[in-house]
């Protein structure tokens, strides 16, 4: 190594690929471990219970009836053929109707069969879609649920969402907040780094597919033991 830039840079290329060699060790995707998750899942299950749900939580007509209104129109229709029109132009008691359904939905802790079917619609990613040959890397997914599901999920996200806490570091998947904020305070730890006479090094990681890649059975645990309602 010529100057000491070089092997601060040799020190953080050899900690990330520790880093990321461990990851891959301890991989929740591996055969074994991910049975051992599910077993784990399985006996916490069972004595599980979560805060009780108030009288503040309960999801009522008015909010089933204002998560309606909300809805975007002229998007594609679900597996059953319904699409957001239907419940926007029949008769208003669907909301009376809706409202009973979910009560008892959180009550007895049962999610219906039919909210968990969807179908995959491919989309190109790239606007050159028509001068090139297409792979199946070039679409991406888009499930389209069941309207019924999308407006529950809406009232429990409206009701419970208070309690779903994100670091403010975390600036992906995130209401309000984009890529700008991102690159705002990354830049700003650069510059406080190099103002402060210290050497700032950037490390960007990829991970292909990485929503698809999670353990359920680990993402359910780990729910399971912050405060959340059951």
């Amino acid at each position: 190594m010529s100057s000491k830039t070089d092997v601060t840079r040799l020190k953080t290329v050899l900690m990330l690929t520790l880093l990321l060699t461990s990851l891959l060790l301890i991989s929740c995707n591996k055969p074994d471990r991910t049975e051992k998750l599910k077993q784990d899942y399985l006996r916490s299950r069972v004595d599980y219970c979560g805060l009780p749900i108030t009288e503040d939580h309960k999801i009522d007509t008015e909010l089933v009836s204002n998560v309606l209104d909300k809805l975007k129109r002229g998007k594609a229709v679900d597996i059953d053929g319904l699409s957001a029109e239907h419940l926007l132009f029949c008769h208003p008691s669907i909301s009376v109707i809706l409202a009973k359904l979910f009560q008892t939905m959180m009550l007895f802790s049962v999610i219906p069969n039919g909210f968990r079917y969807s179908y995959i619609v491919p989309l190109p990613k790239s606007n050159d879609c028509f001068s090139k040959s297409l792979t199946c890397n070039d679409f991406r997914g888009i499930a389209i649920s069941p309207i019924l599901s999308k407006v529950f999920e809406h009232c429990v996200l409206n009701k419970l969402g208070s309690f779903l806490k994100t670091a403010d570091n975390q600036f992906g998947f995130k209401k309000g907040i984009g890529c700008n904020y991102a690159v705002r305070a990354a830049r700003g730890a650069v510059e406080n780094s190099v103002n402060g006479g210290n050497i700032a090094n950037i490390c960007a990681i990829d991970l292909s597919k990485a929503f698809d890649k999670v353990n359920h059975f680990a993402l359910f645990s780990k729910l399971m033991h912050e405060t959340t309602y059951s």
